[in-house]
């Protein structure tokens, strides 16, 4: 029934003007005039539009048969309304434009292998472009209006195309098509098509329905769309590194957050195509995994009924509490991470992003044990008042963080944090915002980021709190924020000043072609002079480094942000720990 519900979701985002005409489920008929029409003409024209209809057995076989096959080239049984070469790209061309998260990273390849298996071809030019696809972000109303910018920016693009070429289709893909749905269809005429994160695989039928001229959209969620079974297609030339989505959605609720009504509910992907895509990358050459979710380390998989029946249960960190009802069961975050590390000791493995009520001692314990998981955290606080947290439904306190922080060090030790912070949630006073400013003195982050609040329709905040924090209040927190950030990440970075550190080459500096640019073992960026080295693999030969490769730099100088060093040797992951 998939491809029913996405196909009512196209008829209910049509043009209201147009409703004596579908979008294209039956033959178009023209639109009878109320007093002209007879009733057997009405009785004929519906019947002949019922009789080129779809059947109750169309919607049995559609029940039957997993959804993506219905978009694959070999598709045998499309759509009704599409024939099979409808669905194909026929060589069109896709150029596709990311904004926000790591998430929409990897849904951009995601949707890119789902229409390149369709017949469609990449392009990097806009100018050449056929279909114009932007995944965007719906965190905060900044990031909404720099797609409203870029829409008004190729309407101009979509206006000047030659009648001799095929028309320019527009669409929106991801959180911000999910969350403003109709308004965006009325407010910009020019968008095309409307996916939600859910519905990557409904490409091929929306472009097809909107090359009939119709507006077509599907942004239901799904309760267990994983895209397990779909491998992303790198978009980045000569990546050293990939992005592998291991759950979506979020249970967690924060009273500020628009997530789970973008992304839906948390659902995990069954663990052996995880470790199946990290092989593939490992065979590719890549040296470096992040594994993705809203909240990643709250992972369970449940898809086979053996796992739900172990006697596996959910431990919280110690002073942390949830916002839904506990879950038992399932093969958790620590058996993946394990699972994922064992594949390739070359490969570094992170994840991002996760809660810090999920942190249990053993996944603790084993970034400890693994050299291949880098010793970087990331551990987002929002704020350091625990009158605030509370009213962000974080699930902790304070002092609890505090704690978890302590423990982390003492388990992990050298290990890297970086953390996110809000500026002037609801009810902020002074003296909450000075409770962050002591935090961050406190605890002193490697990496952080940090945003001024903004509200989202839908939240809990948006229903029950009131958004009394003037802007210009907001503005002026966040700058002594970040100030404060600056300084105390400067103190924490220049601890490596004299040490030497492993450093994942990625390429050139983007500030000096002379220098070559890489991420260390916390992922701070390390700049380093591009010149020959020893290749402690292959005694006696010099060589210059090339992206993937992993060299030993002393760290020379440090700021918030950068690291700069000399580098002494090419090496290896399991080489590197007789030196760092």
């Amino acid at each position: 029934m998939g491809d029913f519900k996405a196909h009512t979701k196209s008829l209910l985002f049509s043009d209201t003007r147009r409703t004596c005409r579908t979008h294209s489920s039956f033959p178009s008929t023209a639109c009878p005039s109320p007093e002209g029409q007879q009733e057997d003409g009405v009785r004929k024209d519906f019947s002949s539009r019922l009789a080129t209809g779809p059947t109750f057995q169309h919607f049995l076989r559609s029940a039957s048969v997993p959804q993506e096959k219905l978009l694959s080239p070999e598709v045998e049984d499309p759509p009704p309304y599409l024939t099979v070469d409808e669905l194909l790209g026929r060589q069109r061309k896709v150029y596709l434009e990311t904004y926000g998260c790591q998430m929409n990273v990897n849904d951009t390849e995601i949707a890119w292998s789902i229409l390149q298996k369709n017949g469609y071809l990449r392009t990097n030019n806009l100018q050449e472009a056929d279909v114009i696809l932007l995944i965007t972000c719906s965190i905060r109303e900044k990031a909404e209006q720099t797609i409203w910018n870029r829409l008004h920016q190729l309407k101009v693009l979509k206006t000047k195309r030659l009648r001799s070429r095929v028309p320019l289709r527009i669409g929106i893909l991801g959180c911000m098509a999910e969350r403003l749905k109709e308004e965006i269809l009325k407010r910009e005429k020019m968008v095309d098509i409307l996916a939600g994160p859910d519905a990557y695989r409904d490409l091929p039928r929306l472009l097809a329905v909107a090359e009939s001229g119709q507006q077509a959209a599907n942004v239901l969620l799904s309760l267990d769309e994983t895209y397990a079974d779909v491998m992303p297609v790198q978009t980045s030339l000569n990546a050293t590194s990939a992005f592998v989505s291991i759950m979506r959605g979020c249970d967690n609720m924060c009273s500020y957050c628009i997530v789970p009504f973008t992304r839906g509910r948390e659902r995990s992907r069954p663990v052996a195509s995880i470790l199946e895509e990290v092989r593939k990358l490992s065979e590719q050459g890549l040296k470096e995994v992040t594994l993705l979710g809203q909240n990643v380390n709250s992972f369970r998989d449940n898809s086979e009924v053996h796992f739900n029946s172990a006697a596996v249960s959910t431990n919280l960190s110690r002073g942390f509490s949830a916002n839904y009802k506990i879950k038992q069961g399932g093969l958790r975050f620590a058996h993946l991470l394990d699972q994922v590390s064992r594949i390739d000791p070359e490969m570094r493995i992170r994840f991002t992003s996760p809660h810090p009520k999920d942190f249990p001692d053993e996944v603790l314990q084993l970034i400890h044990e693994r050299d291949n998981i880098c010793k970087q955290i990331h551990l987002p606080a929002q704020s350091g008042s625990s009158r605030v947290l509370d009213a962000m439904r974080r699930g902790y306190s304070r002092e609890a963080y505090v704690e978890l922080i302590h423990h982390i060090r003492e388990s992990i030790p050298g290990v890297s944090l970086s953390s996110d912070f809000i500026a002037g949630f609801c009810g902020e006073t002074e003296e909450d915002h000075l409770q962050t400013v002591s935090l961050l003195q406190e605890v002193q982050y490697n990496m952080g980021f940090l945003f001024a609040y903004s509200m989202r329709q839908k939240t809990r905040a948006y229903h029950r709190l009131k958004d009394d924090v003037p802007e210009e209040v907001k503005l002026r927190r966040l700058e002594e924020l970040i100030t404060v950030f600056r300084e105390e990440a400067t103190k924490a970075n220049k601890t490596s000043v004299g040490c030497t550190q492993l450093v994942l080459v990625e390429g050139v500096s983007k500030r000096s072609a002379t220098d070559l640019c890489g991420r260390n073992d916390g992922n701070l960026k390390v700049i380093f002079p591009d010149v020959e080295m020893e290749d402690v693999t292959n005694s006696g030969v010099r060589v210059r480094a090339q992206p993937g490769d992993y060299v030993l730099v002393k760290i020379t100088s440090a700021s918030s942000q950068t690291l700069k060093g000399h580098v002494l040797c090419r090496t290896t992951l399991k080489d590197s720990s007789t030196y760092c």
